[in-house]
């Protein structure tokens, strides 16, 4: 018996630019299954329409991207425990009886793609900055707290955004202004920049790392360019260095086991692939 055709995407607004077709694809042919992923540019204003159809599509379900990701929580049946602590979804999955569940994976790839790059990785090895107030700040902050995490310095543009993050994960925050962002990286065991500062086409991240332990891992969520500015200084210091590309590998593991049930591998092949297209 043949086996049965499945169909995924990506809704976002606009969502030419997303690289998920070419992870899943990829997936998709290495373990030889029968099935596509596309990409579905779909309107806020019609994004319940649009979720309420993958059932009636017959479709395994789908990755939510910007400017989706939050709205898109009250128009499936249920969000998993995470993803509500998240605030935000990236995942829908179409259950038997056609209830859409909710889930956020970018956490899970975020900590993935630190123990891709060094496998003896701890949260809780000293004191981790995260700059950055917006959702991947969050998503970063709450995956480190759940990865053990005992002590997070927050430094956002807007203080006020740092502090109510702050505020709902409780003592193991401290805020810092933006200002002493140089300094409060004395004694840290990892940096993460959540901010689009260094991003093509953005401009850059300025940050002295004079006061950042030589042994510290130092982390850039963005993937285009893969080497910003942030992490060309770290690494010609001697900082271990990761960028955006594995967490954007990793978060789309759990989507493929569950639409496809294979539990699939970031190959140096795949990122390849992804890179080629940048």
């Amino acid at each position: 018996m043949a086996q049965q055709f499945v169909m995924a995407g990506v809704m976002g607004w606009p969502v030419a630019h997303s690289r998920s077709p070419v992870i899943h694809n990829h997936w998709i042919r290495k373990y030889g299954l029968n099935g596509s992923y596309g990409l579905f540019p779909v309107r806020p204003e019609r994004l319940e329409s649009a979720l309420r159809g993958l059932s009636a599509l017959g479709m395994a379900g789908c990755n939510i991207t910007l400017p989706h990701k939050v709205q898109a929580m009250q128009w499936v049946d249920q969000v998993d425990p995470l993803g509500q602590r998240m605030g935000a979804i990236n995942l829908v999955v179409v259950q038997a009886d056609g209830a859409l569940h909710g889930f956020n994976t970018d956490g899970y790839g975020f900590i993935q793609s630190l123990r891709d790059a060094k496998p003896d990785w701890r949260a809780d090895a000293g004191p981790i900055v995260v700059l950055g107030g917006g959702g991947a700040a969050r998503a970063i902050v709450l995956s480190l707290i759940d990865a053990g995490a005992s002590s997070i310095r927050l430094i956002n543009r807007t203080r006020s955004k740092a502090q109510a993050l702050a505020d709902e994960f409780g003592p193991v925050m401290t805020v810092c202004d933006w200002s002493e962002r140089h300094d409060a990286l004395a004694g840290a065991a990892m940096l993460v920049n959540s901010t689009d500062q260094g991003m093509h086409g953005k401009t850059d991240l300025v940050l002295r790392l004079d006061a950042l332990p030589t042994a510290a891992l130092v982390c850039d969520a963005i993937y285009i360019p893969l080497e910003t500015t942030l992490l060309a200084a770290a690494r010609a210091r001697g900082n271990l260095t990761v960028n955006g590309l594995g967490m954007l590998l990793n978060q789309a593991r759990p989507a493929f086991k569950a639409w496809f049930g294979v539990d699939p591998e970031v190959t140096p092949v795949l990122r390849e692939a992804v890179i080629a297209t940048f």
